[in-house]
């Protein structure tokens, strides 16, 4: 993805008649924005803290006025939520909007919101090979399934089918299956958050948040009051080796991610292989190659010789959701009808049948 291409380079690289096209993945703490200038010519990435607006509308305006953009009239927004009509709440956010209200204030004539895992999944065919890194071994069938999950401040999961000579992504909302803890410790961890929720997602644990979680949960069984950590604060001391108990979470936390991604590769037969995108899992830099991780994605029963031939790799991109976004983009505005509502609809089936190459 050419994200340090200048504005003038993009302009005399077949620019859109229509002008830039706004591309937007949201999550749960981070905004992050780009501009595509032509057909995979994305520029000017921006990341803004959800935290510091009151709406979605009013940082889709705060990024345009940075870089003095007017005049745009398709956009896609990729967000951590499903997306199920024309009314969306964000699960891990306080905003919520209507998408039809919305593109008439900031004056779009297309406005498609998709799930942010559909648009990543999207995105990986795309990949270049020093944009992803493999964790331990097995070998990609090609055009097989391929299962994308990623910890950030939920856990976004998702999968994608190669049928009719183009990809499909499979949305899915995985992050909130039920926690299945896979040794003792883990049921200790279990038992702790059993305590505070009815329900244990295995995103309550396999997140950002969740780091912090587990890291209490850990800690209570050696005081009745632990001291609370954030989940940057953990992840540094861990990754200095400074502090044992942290260590000892993020170990944990690997191994969760390890059982998630195995259930999901056994769930869709991903013999296309395993992506792991999201913000968690790049901080822990060289030490996720070592976690439990790989070991526990191949510790499957019966099925372990069948994992162990499926290649897991990390999404190393900057910005990965925005190519695939662009991909479901320009698939709509390809088919568009002139019916406002179809935007809409329209828009969210696309999200599930863009035609990309392998």
């Amino acid at each position: 993805m050419s994200s340090s291409l200048s504005k003038n380079d993009a302009m005399h690289a077949h620019p859109y008649p229509d002008g830039p096209r706004l591309l937007a993945d949201i999550g749960g703490t981070n905004a992050r924005f780009a501009l595509e200038y032509a057909s995979g010519k994305i520029i000017n990435a921006k990341t803004l803290a959800c935290a510091d607006f009151a709406s979605l509308t009013l940082a889709v305006q705060a990024y345009l006025n940075r870089w003095s953009c007017g005049g745009i009239r398709h956009a896609i927004v990729a967000i951590a939520n499903p997306v199920t009509g024309d009314s969306v709440k964000m699960t891990n956010h306080h905003w919520e909007f209507s998408i039809e209200a919305t593109r008439s204030e900031l004056k779009f004539d297309t406005l498609l919101v998709v799930n942010d895992f559909a648009a990543l999944a999207m995105a990986v065919p795309m990949l270049r090979d020093d944009e992803f890194e493999q964790i331990g071994g097995g070998t990609a069938v090609t055009e097989g399934v391929i299962g994308v999950l990623g910890a950030g401040t939920g856990l976004g999961i998702a999968g994608l089918m190669f049928v009719d000579s183009r990809w499909l992504a499979i949305e899915s909302e995985g992050g909130h299956v039920a926690f299945s803890p896979s040794d003792e410790r883990e049921l200790a961890v279990l038992q702790y958050c059993w305590q505070r929720y009815d329900h244990v997602s295995a995103e309550r644990l396999v997140s950002g948040p969740g780091i912090a979680l587990i890291h209490e949960a850990l800690a209570a069984q050696q005081t009745p009051h632990p001291a609370a950590l954030s989940t940057a604060a953990i992840v540094a001391r861990a990754m200095s080796r400074a502090d044992p108990l942290c260590q000892e979470t993020i170990e944990c936390f690997c191994g969760m991610l390890g059982t998630v991604a195995a259930n999901l590769a056994v769930t869709l037969c991903t013999k296309g292989g395993i992506y792991i995108g999201g913000g968690i899992v790049p901080r822990l830099g060289g030490y996720f190659a070592t976690s439990p991780f790989r070991s526990r994605f191949e510790s499957k029963g019966r099925f372990s010789s069948f994992n162990a031939q499926i290649p897991t790799s990390v999404i190393t991109a900057p910005f990965p959701a925005f190519p695939g976004a662009a991909a479901i983009l320009a698939d709509y505005l390809d088919s568009k009808t002139s019916n406002p509502f179809a935007v809409r609809r329209a828009g969210h089936e696309s999200s599930t049948g863009a035609s990309l190459p392998r």
